[in-house]
């Protein structure tokens, strides 16, 4: 048996919701996927949230910093939210001088290649005469 019961994790979590919001979870299964995923998580290499956790099993540390409020389910908009976010973090705005710079780059590297190839011809024209 899992203690605390699913029943008592599930007003843990649900604890922020104001009157008359949907709650963040309705049913065990959105429990059992959270904590195995911060279970994979400890097993990956994070920290415990919680203390004593030598000796615990990755899943029961994930129960009881859920139990504790020591992280958070998020709503369904509120990842969709977060991912945007942290898109619009990662993509950097192209800047059309950078792009015009990598262009002469590869321009320029072309003509040294190309010098190369002409000095060789003609060395090899040199030898041959």
């Amino acid at each position: 048996m899992l203690h605390p019961s699913y029943s008592d994790l599930m007003k843990v979590v649900n604890s922020e919701v104001e009157r008359g919001e949907a709650p963040v979870v309705n049913s065990r299964y959105s429990i059992v996927m959270a904590t195995s995923k911060r279970a994979r998580q400890i097993i990956s290499g994070d920290e415990p949230l919680v203390a004593g956790g030598i000796g615990k099993k990755p899943l029961s540390l994930a129960v009881e910093e859920l139990n504790q409020g020591k992280i958070k389910i998020l709503a369904e908009d509120e990842v969709m939210e977060e991912q945007e976010v942290y898109e619009q973090e990662e993509i950097p705005a192209t800047d059309p001088a950078d792009t015009q710079t990598i262009q002469n780059e590869s321009e320029n590297e072309e003509q040294e290649v190309t010098a190369a190839e002409e000095e060789e011809t003609l060395q090899a024209e040199e030898q041959e005469a």
